[in-house]
């Protein structure tokens, strides 16, 4: 959260990018054909089913709070991003509004989900996957000329954020509910 309000508090109304983008961007592979390649688990048609798998897994397990946080977390996250904190921040790149950007969030929003419905070992392979993802999906945008580094990284700051606080919500309980007396 802290580096998502830094660079969002940084490039209100910005329009270029900080030596930090340009930094980042000179690292970022030349090849247009891997960029899309790295930016596609950013996409609806890439998330959208795995939301509905882990839907699917939660259902099977009777693990209401689970299905309720993935069908929740995400759409909350991704709306909250594109209706209230890009216009309030302001970041433009190309003629659009780019910070947070709505594609890293909507990734990370899934990969947090994702994330807290599984333990132990394979958690820590679904966090090292996601931030390998994420680099990867960041870098091709940054090749596409659709963010800046500092886009990817405030965006993926406020998903985890958001996603851990919804997920702190008190959400139904699995099972009927516990009998008085």
């Amino acid at each position: 959260m802290a580096v998502f309000l830094a660079f969002g508090i940084a490039f209100t109304g910005d329009t270029g990018p900080s030596a930090l983008d340009t930094a980042v961007a000179a690292l970022v592979p030349e090849s247009v054909t891997l960029a899309w390649w790295l930016a596609g688990p950013t996409e609806p048609y890439v998330l959208l089913p795995v939301l509905g798998l882990l839907a699917g897994f939660c259902l099977l397990r009777r693990d209401w709070p689970g299905l309720a946080l993935t069908l929740a977390a995400p759409a909350l996250t991704v709306a909250v991003n594109t209706w209230l904190l890009k216009p309030l921040f302001g970041r433009y790149y190309g003629g659009h509004l780019a910070y947070p950007s709505g594609h890293t969030v909507s990734l990370v929003a899934v990969l947090t989900v994702l994330a807290l419905l599984t333990a132990g070992r394979a958690r820590a392979a679904v966090v090292v996957t996601g931030v390998l993802l994420t680099a990867g999906a960041g870098a091709g945008m940054i090749r596409l000329g659709f963010h800046y580094a500092t886009d990817v990284a405030g965006a993926a700051g406020f998903a985890v954020a958001a996603v851990t606080a919804l997920a702190a919500l008190p959400w139904p309980r699995r099972g009927p509910a516990p009998s008085a007396g």
